[in-house]
């Protein structure tokens, strides 16, 4: 599949929606967590994939606000399977000059997860390769309220005037300031919807879904998905004769 991509064309910035773990291993006739656990490997097909084609920022929905209502049993396997990756791969995030950082209610993680995190930050905020972000206890209304706080204390600390805030401004107070917005949202399991995912950023991203299930995504599905991408033409708001 590689080598039908234009190289000079590839998306700066890749967003995922890793969905349908729980399909899986119901399909397997197993639990969920067997799913998720299964799930780390389409995880690592697709940082690579997205790496060797020279993607700068790969952002993950990795947990959402509203997966915290799943059986706690559940969640609970989630966070200590999210520890025990992130202890497996930091040797191989440092090998492949990778930078971790997380997005989201961090603050509301277990004790673990959270120091696990800040420990995996800390180690690869020098790498200068491909940016992985881990969207954890994430959502875009959860993000866009906090952008929205951190705005109006500026304002009633006389930092900020209500007639000078601009689209800008807000870009500035999210979790992804700094950031550039994704050309190319994913999403596996055939599902049609962005549930709650990146609202301020996705406003001009090419949207593509996929039948897959999650834990049987590969490079080659990343690859066609880019395909895709390549062959539609972004006007943002244009005529096709002006781009």
């Amino acid at each position: 599949m590689k080598e039908k991509l234009d190289l000079t064309k590839i998306p700066k910035h890749i967003a995922i929606i890793m969905d349908g773990n729980g399909r899986w291993a119901k399909k397997k006739g197993a639990m969920r967590i067997f799913g998720h656990r299964h799930a780390i490997q389409a995880v690592k097909d697709a940082i690579d994939g997205a790496d060797n084609l020279g993607v700068k920022y790969l952002t993950l929905f990795s947990f959402s606000t509203e997966n915290w209502s799943r059986p706690q049993d559940e969640v609970k396997a989630l966070m200590e399977l999210l520890v025990k990756t992130l202890i497996d791969e930091i040797s191989l995030m440092m090998k492949n000059n990778i930078r971790l950082i997380a997005i989201g209610d961090i603050e509301s993680l277990p004790k673990s997860a959270i120091e696990k995190l800040q420990e995996v930050k800390r180690q690869t905020e020098n790498n200068t390769g491909l940016t992985v972000l881990l969207a954890l206890s994430y959502s875009g209304q959860w993000e866009l309220t906090k952008a929205t706080q951190r705005i109006a204390q500026k304002i009633s600390e006389g930092k900020l005037k209500p007639e000078e805030i601009t689209k800008q401004t807000i870009a500035d107070h999210l979790d992804t300031a700094g950031i550039p917005d994704p050309e190319l949202m994913i999403r596996t399991s055939g599902e049609h919807r962005i549930s709650n995912f990146l609202l301020w950023q996705l406003a001009y991203t090419e949207l593509y879904f996929t039948p897959v299930l999650w834990p049987d995504f590969r490079t080659e599905h990343l690859h066609a998905a880019i395909e895709d991408y390549q062959k539609r033409d972004r006007r943002f708001g244009k005529t096709g004769e002006q781009v």
